[in-house]
This record gives C-alpha cells, sequence and structure tokens, in this order.
C-alpha cells in the first residue's frame, strides 16, 4: 500500500490526539493523483512526518476527495508502527565518493537508522566544496524514497558534513557509542553489545572512509569515549561496513534475545 509522510499541520478534526482527516499536498498528491492515478475509495498509508506520535503511529486512510493539488482522506485506523527498532540509532559515516554514500545512506535507512551523519577525517578522499546544498537536498530525496519503500515509520535525518571532534562529542553521547576500527585492541561486536548496560535506547556507529582512520583519530576516539570494535577478519569495503554493522545490531538488539 502506498504510504506518504504528512506534517501534522495537514491533519484535521483531531480526537485523542490523532486526525480524523487530514489532506496531502505537493508532489505526494500529484504522485497520488497522477502517477499512482489513484480514486476515490482507494487506501494509502500516511505517518505523521513531525510531532509527538512520529514514528510510533499509522494511519491507514481512504482517499476521499481530489481538486487538482491536493487529496483527501479519512482516518480508518490508528495502527502501531512496528518498523522502528526499539533504539534510536545515528550513523556517523566519513565522506566518501558520492556513489558510495549515496548507496551507504539508502541502506542505513533500510536498515532502521534514525539519522545518517556525514563527517570529515584525514583519509577522506572526498571533501566538502561548493554544492553541498545541492548534495544535501539530493540526499534527503534518498532518504525520503528509502523510507517509503521500505515501510519506515519516520523519515531518518540526513545532515551537512560535520568535522571529526563534532562527530566525536556527539556520537560518544550514545548508550552504546561503537567506533568501527580494524587496529588493534578492539572489542567483538557481540562484546560491545554486552558491555552496555541494559536497555539500549541510543546506538552510535562510526565508519571511515576508503583509507580508515589514522592512529590519532582512533586514539581520540577513545579519548572521548568511543568504544573501539572490529567487524570481523575480512576487510569490508567503506559503503560495506556501515550495513554490516547495522544489521549485525539488528539481529542483537531487535530480532534477538538480546532486549528481553
Amino acid at each position: 500500500m502506498p504510504r506518504f509522510f504528512v506534517p501534522t499541520a495537514q491533519f484535521c478534526d483531531l480526537q485523542q490526539g490523532h486526525p480524523r482527516t487530514l489532506t496531502v499536498l505537493g508532489e505526494d498528491a500529484h504522485h497520488i493523483s497522477r502517477s499512482l492515478r489513484m480514486a476515490v475509495g482507494e487506501h494509502i498509508v500516511v505517518c505523521p512526518a513531525d510531532g509527538a506520535c512520529r514514528g510510533q503511529v499509522e494511519y491507514a486512510c481512504r482517499l476521499t476527495a481530489f481538486d487538482g493539488t491536493s487529496v483527501e482522506a479519512e482516518v480508518e485506523q490508528v495502527l502501531p508502527c512496528r518498523a522502528e527498532p526499539p533504539y534510536a540509532l545515528r550513523l556517523y559515516v566519513a565522506l566518501s565518493k558520492a556513489d558510495k554514500l549515496e548507496t551507504v545512506i539508502q541502506k542505513a535507512v533500510e536498515c532502521g537508522a534514525c539519522a545518517i551523519v556525514p563527517f570529515v577525517s584525514s583519509r577522506c578522499i572526498a571533501k566538502p566544496g561548493d554544492g553541498e546544498e545541492k548534495k544535501l537536498l539530493r540526499r534527503q530525496r534518498i532518504v525520503l524514497e528509502a523510507a517509503k519503500q521500505c515501510g519506515r515509520g519516520l523519515v531518518p535525518e540526513i545532515t551537512q558534513p560535520i568535522s571529526y571532534a563534532a562527530m566525536l562529542r556527539e556520537a560518544a553521547a550514545a548508550d552504546l557509542p561503537l567506533f568501527c576500527y580494524e587496529g588493534e585492541q578492539t572489542l567483538t561486536l557481540p562484546d560491545a553489545i554486552a558491555r552496555a548496560d541494559a536497555p539500549v535506547r541510543t546506538v552510535s556507529v562510526v565508519v571511515g572512509a576508503e583509507g580508515g582512520f589514522s592512529p590519532d583519530e582512533a586514539a581520540a576516539a577513545q579519548m572521548a569515549g568511543l568504544w573501539p570494535v572490529g567487524l570481523g577478519a575480512r576487510i569490508l569495503r567503506c559503503e560495506t561496513a556501515p550495513v554490516f554493522a547495522l544489521a549485525c545490531i539488528s539481529y542483537a538488539l531487535e530480532l534477538g534475545s538480546a532486549q528481553e
């Protein structure tokens, strides 16, 4: 069933905090009426794009009216959102070539990340430059389309690139602050998850670019409070490592028994 994210300002007739009707505007309205060629009586799923219920509920709706620029819908059911993991995971990924970074962004959304934050490290081949606003708009579009495709209950955040120092400050605040590193004296991912106090509510995953991290950067991460973790004996590409790590975390904290 087609899925759309609608601002709460477009909700109407609130009852116990939930809408009885809503209006879909802009590109989504055009998509419903022109691209999908839907008609009155057909059904869509709407998720709040903002507000207190974001990521917690979704609305099964029946289309009731079209006027060329908007679509009206009646809420038939308020359903709990089952697509969101029981933890908030922020992926911090070093800048890489555009196609690789876009792949990571798409797959991170599918794996349950609530935010993707690019950062700059010493071994990044790609660097921030002109056109960052345009790049951000493209990345936001990738996030939105991935969230719709995989049935997410919220649209994850995607930010402009930040500095390495800013990344360390943010990432270290999580219950489970993971720094993916191939050097010595690293924890295994299962050991790191077991080390965290349960229940784990917030997770940071930091992954480097094509050249990984320098020893100085790894030392700074440990000083900031991040936990260096290895991802096994095989060398993973920079676009593979984040997906692998997020999938392992999902198994341990969402699909497995670690949160029981």
